[in-house]
């Protein structure tokens, strides 16, 4: 039996602002009322605020003097940025989390079969929350502070949900390409960092 994933009512904040951006309901430009948000879910207005100021400090949304907060307008380029920087972290982790991972790599079988099942039903959002756990998985089997620190700093998980939910609307199978980075891992492929590299810069968005 899976075990349930719990979010901090923060993030659960977090998650309710981002699917509303991403699915239209909140307008580019348009203004996001917080103390609106408080009263629709039934939450006091702080956690509402701590939830804007990490979509802020992402900038997906921005505040305007005399304004309140208001959506960006993103692009695709705004979505793209990221993926190098994070491709460059993800290098750096997999040729240090290389030995561990060649020796025990269950984190990441676990979740690769849960993208298998996440690719069966269709299901976008257990298809971000595995992706991500995969790569976060990686990064934490590197034993590095400030590189994880780092890594989660960039709001993988929001940047992703956008790339694949916004742009990739088509379904499409993600449990495969992650099977291959085990295999090299258990391989001992000398150029995992290499690889897992091109691996995050070939999900940046399009343009």
């Amino acid at each position: 039996m899976a075990t349930p994933v719990v979010h901090s009512l923060r993030e659960q904040i977090r998650e309710h602002i981002l699917e509303g951006i991403v699915s239209g309901r909140w307008q580019p430009g348009e203004r996001i009322v917080e103390r609106r948000i408080a009263a629709e879910l039934a939450v006091s207005q702080t956690p509402v605020r701590e939830a804007l100021r990490e979509l802020e400090s992402l900038r997906l949304i921005e505040s305007v003097p005399n304004k309140g907060v208001r959506v960006r307008a993103l692009t695709a380029i705004d979505l793209k940025e990221s993926y190098p920087v994070r491709a460059g972290l993800e290098q750096v982790a997999a040729e240090l989390a290389a030995p561990a991972l060649a020796e025990d790599d269950t984190v990441l079988r676990a979740e690769v079969e849960a993208l298998y099942g996440a690719d069966r039903s269709g299901d976008s959002e257990a298809q971000v929350r595995h992706t991500v756990a995969f790569h976060r998985e990686i990064v934490r089997a590197a034993g590095n502070s400030v590189l994880l620190h780092t890594w989660e700093s960039l709001g993988i998980e929001v940047w992703t949900t956008l790339s694949i939910r916004w742009l990739s609307p088509e379904p499409r199978s993600y449990a495969e390409d992650h099977q291959e980075i085990v295999a090299a891992f258990e391989r001992r492929a000398p150029d995992i960092g290499e690889l897992l590299k091109t691996h995050v810069l070939s999900c940046a968005p399009r343009i």
